[in-house]
């Protein structure tokens, strides 16, 4: 029986994670700050510990042959880089300093494709390719890619591999994280969509990268985590198909999303929160869509297709109306 150690238990790809190590009978300890957030399956395979991420877990690893750390700052909100750098990069630091401390064997770090430079869908991003704009201009990308540099330089005698996911849709969100896109077209007459497009994976495929990573790909390499690049206005339109009702998708040109980031960076300016900045505008209105060939490849991964996560996703949100 494996032992692992997680963070991110509560999260939407926590949560998947720890159904599916525990059908396959690993032995999970995990951390959370409030451990009733916890709605996955439970059994005595899993000790849920209530701590944080800033706390000294090295005791919590002694005899734990893999780490996985998921558990990141993604809100976009916040004002100030030090806000995402404490979570995304000082507690994979300290995180990481236990695990070797401990002399854990392996080391998986969840990062996210955006440190990775998106492309289009003539010239696919992949694990090749540096951080572009709008991305290198926004703090959760910058701490998260801070935080790949840092493991992959000191990995020495522990073996670290990096998985880097793009847009995740499935079942148990339950905060909701990305699934807040769901929400955005469920039960809505109209949807107002923006001109850009992204790569969706289903959680439950990143689930399987993360397992198969055990096993499988380099040591010290990257892994997109791809599933379908889609536009905004096709990503709507299958969830409007799954919804199964009349819908009307409105597009929101490019200029008023960008008037409206600059808007909300006015209003950032003055230290008043919002989701609203130019950085984030400009990411909707761009394509940045990657290759999965790699993990493919190394990963030996097959990815289902996204209709089956939308599925699984608003069936989901339903069962909690």
């Amino acid at each position: 029986m494996k032992r692992v150690f997680m963070t991110g238990i509560t999260g939407l790809l926590g949560t998947n994670l720890a159904n599916e190590l525990l059908l396959q009978n690993y032995q999970i300890t995990a951390i959370a700050r409030d451990p009733d957030k916890y709605i996955g399956n439970r059994n005595s395979n899993l000790k849920l510990i209530k701590s944080n991420l800033h706390a000294d877990l090295t005791k919590y690893l002694e005899n734990i042959e893999i780490v996985i750390h998921i558990a990141a700052e993604t809100a976009t909100n916040l004002i100030r880089y030090s806000d995402y750098e404490k979570i995304n990069y000082d507690a994979t630091v300290l995180l990481f300093k236990s695990a070797r401390k401990q002399q854990v064997k392996q080391f998986i770090f969840i990062s996210t494709a955006n440190t990775i430079g998106y492309g289009s869908l003539a010239s696919l991003g992949n694990e090749s390719r540096k951080i572009k704009s709008p991305f290198s201009q926004l703090d959760y990308a910058k701490t998260k890619l801070k935080a790949e540099e840092y493991v992959l330089k000191n990995a020495k005698n522990m073996a670290v591999k990096i998985l880097n996911p793009t847009f995740m849709i499935g079942p148990y969100d339950s905060k909701p994280s990305s699934g807040k896109i769901i929400l955005m077209s469920l039960g809505k007459k109209v949807v107002f969509y923006p001109p850009g497009g992204k790569n969706f994976v289903a959680v439950k495929d990143v689930v399987s990268a993360i397992i198969n990573s055990f096993e499988s790909g380099n040591t010290g390499d990257k892994y997109l985590i791809a599933g379908e690049n889609l536009s905004y206005k096709h990503f709507f339109e299958q969830l409007r198909t799954q919804q199964n009702r009349k819908q009307f998708l409105i597009p929101v040109p490019k200029f008023i999303l960008i008037a409206l980031g600059f808007m909300g960076s006015t209003v950032r300016f003055f230290s008043i929160q919002t989701s609203l900045s130019l950085v984030n505008t400009r990411i909707l209105c761009i394509n940045n869509y990657y290759s999965n060939k790699k993990s493919k490849e190394q990963l030996k991964m097959q990815y289902r297709p996204i209709e089956n996560a939308l599925f699984e996703a608003v069936d989901y949100f339903n069962s909690k109306k």
